[in-house]
């Protein structure tokens, strides 16, 4: 069984691939390379250097604000380098083994160029699994592995330690970036299963770990609360807004590849209206463009219209993430938008808005944190989502 997988995947990576290409003038609700990619330089640099040097990363922004795109250009970067990069996303594990069968399939996918060695290394791994494998017939599709990875045939040191292995016996450095890392949060027993991560990961030198999500809250329970087992487990970075200044040339010249123009005033407007949030940049740059004519510039009175069309675009999720909340949750959202930002135990504010007892006010705010529409900073709270605020002013202020 382990010669016919070996034989499979042999196959499936060796063989040449063509693929075709595209670049799109904007891009947005996925991650962007390198002709959709601006800024971020200073956040490269450090996150590069750190995998250069054996450093775990941890990166913290909400959602959308780039940070996969940040680690695939950092992994594109080293492509040709010693250093061999692993990435993966955990948002569908919802258990501690589900993470150890995603770490493991990860791992053995794409550690695969030189297919028979790495699994001449891994055959004692898989030698207790039936491992499935399920190749697509379009080439450039993701292969699919499933190792049915149970507590009876492997200890979580025996998956955790399986790319240390495979690394030291390369002689290769091997960096795992690992998507919503938030995840392993809501685990059954988090501190526990957090425990196990972080007793085995100290301990590696060939291996190093990139972990990043957009669950702010749970990404800080996780590394800066001092009881938890990954506090102070590596470089903590927190991504912050791309300034205009960088968002300026890149649309500038996207609207002149595509034979229209746009000028660094109007660029200007697009970034505040959505506070900077990149993929909200590229989404309304892409309606102004699409409403701009071949030849023309884009005026100051297609921005109405194209924010009608975001907020239009995005309305039944908005309506999705109130539906649940209760009157004083929505009464504490109206507070927000309308510029109330602390201070909410003051009589007249919760009178004003209807936001019941001080006591209260503690469950509403945890409430919304959880829900990820809210974040809390420097003791005042904001909306996460500027085009929700968009929307939800429109709605019901």
């Amino acid at each position: 069984m382990i010669h016919k997988f070996v034989k499979l995947l042999s196959f499936y990576y060796l063989c040449p691939q063509i693929q075709e290409v595209m670049e799109k003038s904007f891009v947005y609700g996925v991650a962007v390379t390198d002709y959709n990619f601006t800024g971020r330089e200073e956040e490269t640099r450090r996150l590069k250097l750190n995998f250069e040097n054996g450093i775990n990363s941890i990166l913290i922004s909400p959602r959308r604000w780039g940070k996969t795109s940040l680690v695939d250009h950092v992994c594109r970067q080293l492509e040709r380098s010693e250093i061999i990069t692993v990435r993966m996303d955990i948002f569908g594990c919802k258990s501690e083994y589900d993470f150890y069968n995603v770490l493991a399939a990860a791992v053995l996918k794409q550690t695969a160029s030189k297919v028979q060695l790495w699994m001449d290394e891994a055959k004692d791994f898989l030698a207790r699994l039936t491992p499935r494998i399920n190749i697509p017939i379009d080439p450039t599709s993701e292969i699919s592995v499933s190792l049915g990875i149970t507590p009876e045939t492997h200890s979580p040191e025996d998956v955790l330690n399986m790319v240390e292995i495979i690394a030291k016996r390369k002689d290769r450095h091997i960096v795992v970036c690992i998507d919503e890392f938030q995840q392993v949060g809501e685990f059954e027993d988090t501190k526990s299963v957090q425990a196990k991560l972080r007793s085995v990961w100290q301990h590696q030198h060939y291996t190093s770990y990139c972990l990043f999500g957009s669950k702010r809250h749970v990404m800080s329970k996780i590394f800066l609360d001092r009881s938890m087992p990954f506090y102070q487990f590596g470089d903590l970075m927190w991504l912050q807004k791309i300034p205009t200044s960088d968002w300026t040339e890149y649309i500038v010249s996207h609207f002149e590849s595509a034979g229209r123009y746009i000028s660094e005033q109007m660029v200007s407007k697009i970034c505040e209206t959505v506070d900077h949030y990149p993929s909200y940049v590229q989404h309304l740059a892409s309606i102004v463009l699409n409403h701009t004519r071949q030849g023309e510039t884009a005026t100051e009175e297609l921005l109405p219209l194209a924010i009608k069309e975001l907020i239009s675009t995005n309305e039944a999720l908005y309506m999705q993430q109130i539906e649940p909340l209760s009157g004083y949750q929505m009464n504490l959202l109206r507070a927000i938008v309308s510029g109330i930002h602390t201070g909410y135990n003051e009589k007249k504010v919760r009178t004003l808005f209807d936001l019941g007892s001080p006591s209260n006010l503690v469950r509403l705010r945890d409430a919304l944190v959880e829900r990820d529409l809210i974040y809390s900073e420097m003791r005042q709270l904001y909306l996460t989502d500027p085009v929700f605020a968009l929307w939800f002013r429109q709605r019901f202020l």
